[in-house]
């Protein structure tokens, strides 16, 4: 009789005969997400076949008309559908309500994009994960781009709701802009959205990342409030909006510079004359910042108040 290992969930499971990977877990007590109620109707049961690959039985004709679609490696396949010859491992892809919002959803950037660059004070937050590159190195391709897309799914929240968008991927780090549409008091909703980020890495992605694959990871944030050029950048039909300039480069910097500080979340000098009084600092440090002549005073930023 065929088995299966589940994970994250460490059961393993006796199959019967033509009986799919989502029935099986079901009847072991595995909440298995199928919000179709497995009918091949979308992929939120989706699994990787982590081992024994050859024994799973090829795809049907419904389960491959939506992989193609989807695009979905050979490694992963549809449980609703799949079924097993031999002993298997897999691993629930879809774990929680946050994954199967990720699933079915892409979102569209709600910021105007001006015909033209113009120069205005923008607050420009940096964010980038420590240590990804060896939390990936077990990992398949595909894990590694859903994490990526969890991860900044989580940290957009963040910003999002703080009145900002990003606006670049660079990797596994990203920038984001506060202050484009005009809203007042850019740089302390740039900090407040850098607290929800830290806020959701602790309470969602590691919680996530410990119980799914062993291994956690962690960001840094830097965020500057200046100058800088904003507008349109690309091509004809993939225009995004960007910010470039010096403001840019230094908040980077700033990112860059809580490795050295040991701080998940350092704001420069103009940031904190915004936002003293309404925050909590701690850490203080004087550092040398690459590009820039002299030492700037960062500021390490641990709360903020709720008004």
């Amino acid at each position: 009789m065929p088995s299966i290992f589940y994970a994250p969930d460490q059961i393993s499971i006796d199959v019967e005969e033509r009986q799919t990977l989502l029935n099986a877990a079901l009847s072991a007590g595995i909440p298995h997400t199928h919000v179709c109620g497995g009918h091949a109707r979308c992929s939120t049961c989706r699994v990787i076949v982590v081992e024994g690959l050859d024994n799973v039985e090829p795809p049907n004709e419904v389960e491959r008309a939506l992989a193609e679609r989807l695009g979905l490696p050979r490694e992963v396949r549809i449980a609703c559908q799949a079924t097993v010859r031999g002993p298997v491992r897999v691993r629930r892809l879809v774990l929680d309500d946050d994954d199967v919002a990720l699933v079915g959803r892409m979102r569209a950037s709600k910021v105007d994009l001006t015909p033209v660059g113009e120069e205005i004070r923008v607050a420009i937050l940096f964010s980038d994960i420590r240590g990804f590159t060896p939390f990936t190195e077990a990992l398949l391709p595909y894990d590694v781009i859903h994490v990526l897309n969890r991860h900044f799914e989580a940290m957009g929240s963040a910003v999002a709701s703080a009145g900002g968008f990003i606006n670049n991927y660079m990797g596994d780090g990203f920038m984001a802009l506060f202050g484009v549409d005009g809203k007042p008091d850019a740089p302390m909703r740039a900090v407040r959205a850098a607290l929800g980020m830290l806020s959701a890495m602790q309470s969602k992605m590691t919680p996530y990342l410990r119980a799914t694959y062993g291994h956690v990871f962690d960001i840094g944030i830097g965020i500057h409030y200046g100058e800088a050029v904003v507008g349109p950048i690309g091509s004809f039909d993939r225009k995004a909006i960007t910010a470039i300039g010096d403001a840019v480069n230094f908040a980077s910097r700033i990112e860059s510079a809580t490795k050295d500080v040991g701080a998940r979340l350092l704001v420069s000098e103009a940031v904190y004359r915004e936002v003293t009084g309404r925050v909590t600092i701690g850490k203080t440090a004087r550092v040398s910042v690459k590009g820039k002549t002299g030492e700037h005073q960062l500021f390490e930023v641990t709360a903020a108040s709720e008004a």
